[in-house]
Formats: C-alpha cells, structure tokens, sequence
C-alpha cells in the first residue's frame, strides 16, 4: 500500500512547484508588457491575459503593480527568479576578496554592464512613471535609495583596502560610481551612440581607474 503521508509530500511539493512556475509566468509577462507599452499603459488584465491567468492570480501571487514592478527590478538586479541582497551576489563576493583594485573594478565593471542589459528598460519605464504615478515614485525612491547606499560601500571597499584617492572623499568616490553606472548612461552609450556592450565594460572600468584610484 502506499505511503498516505508521502503522497500528501509529493502533492504539495507538487502545487508549490506549479505556482512557483505560474508566478514566474506572470512577472515575464509583466516585463515584456511594461518594457513594450510603458507603466502606466500595462494594467494587471494585461498582464492576466499574457500569462494566460485570472487576474486574481496575479493579486494572489504577486500582487498590485507596484510589487510587480519591485519584483521586475530585484530580478533584473540579481540576475535569477528571486531577489538577492547586494552582499551575496557572487560578483560581490568576488571584488571584495580580489587585492588588485583594477581587477577590482573590472569585476564591477562587468557585473554593470550585465546588470544594465537586463535592467535598464525596466529602471527607465520606471523612471517615466514615477513621474506621475506615486506608487511608482515610492518604488523609484526606495531602489534610488539602496543603489547610493551601495555605491558608499563599494567607495568604503576601496577606501578601507587603501586604493581610493586620498584627496577624494567617500560621498564625492560613491557619486561617481552611482552616475557612471547608471541606466541612463549605459543606455546613451550602448542605444544611443551605438557602442557594443563589452566597449561600455571598459570604458567603464578605465574611468573608473582614472577617476577613483590613487
């Protein structure tokens, strides 16, 4: 006979593994749909019709646009299905252990211009909305917010490992990396004035060197 118990097991892991997929599905839609046709023009029946769902699965699975659009940015930022926190992202990781600052900040180089292919779309759709969408602004506020507390501590990094100009203070090192790294620069680069993404990685990088490095 078998194993009530490692039924139920199997069923459950079963429907989290569906819903996992379904949630997925969604926040797909989402991207191409808000990318496409901008914020405020994508709605949640939109999005339900795309993913081929009701519109109370994407509320019961995700949530209101705004958590959709957090959701689309954290994901866009770590590069998988989930958000995760800046500390343990492997090119985080990385820069932090390498001794040699220009491999430092060819690691981090990299990293931007990855994170940029996959989040510039989205940061600039949110840009626009946040403009006249409050809770796009919340969103705009809070991911602003963490990206220059993030550029501080990379500028710490090189401080504290002794490669950071002297006559350069923090704040002033971390604006630097937070404007050259921005969405908007990567897209004026690489859309704009047509640069192929591996010559806005070095540039990046040798800016950075001339600018930061002592």
């Amino acid at each position: 006979m078998s194993d009530p118990v490692k039924k139920r097991r199997y069923d459950a892991s079963a429907r989290r593994a569906a819903s996992a997929a379904t949630r997925q599905r969604i926040i797909d839609a989402a991207r191409d749909l808000i990318v496409d046709r901008g914020y405020r023009s994508t709605t949640i029946a939109s999005i339900a019709e795309r993913a081929e769902v009701n519109v109370d699965t994407v509320y019961e699975l995700v949530g209101r646009k705004p958590v959709l659009l957090r959701e689309l940015i954290e994901q866009a930022i770590s590069g998988t299905d989930r958000a995760v926190a800046a500390e343990e992202r492997d090119y985080v990781v990385a820069l932090r252990a390498e001794p040699d600052p220009h491999a430092k900040l060819k690691i981090y180089a990299k990293a931007t211009r990855e994170n940029q292919q996959r989040l510039a779309p989205l940061f600039l759709a949110l840009r626009d909305a946040s403009a006249t969408q409050p809770e796009a602004q919340q969103v705009w506020q809070e991911i602003s917010d963490r990206r220059a507390a993030n550029m501080r501590k990379f500028a710490e990094d090189l401080r504290r490992t002794g490669h950071l100009r002297t006559d350069l203070p923090i704040d002033q090192a971390a604006d630097v990396v937070w404007a050259t790294n921005s969405s908007e620069l990567f897209v004026m680069l690489t859309i704009e004035r047509g640069w192929p993404a591996d010559r806005y990685e070095h540039w990046l990088a040798d800016t950075w060197s001339r600018l930061l490095l002592s």
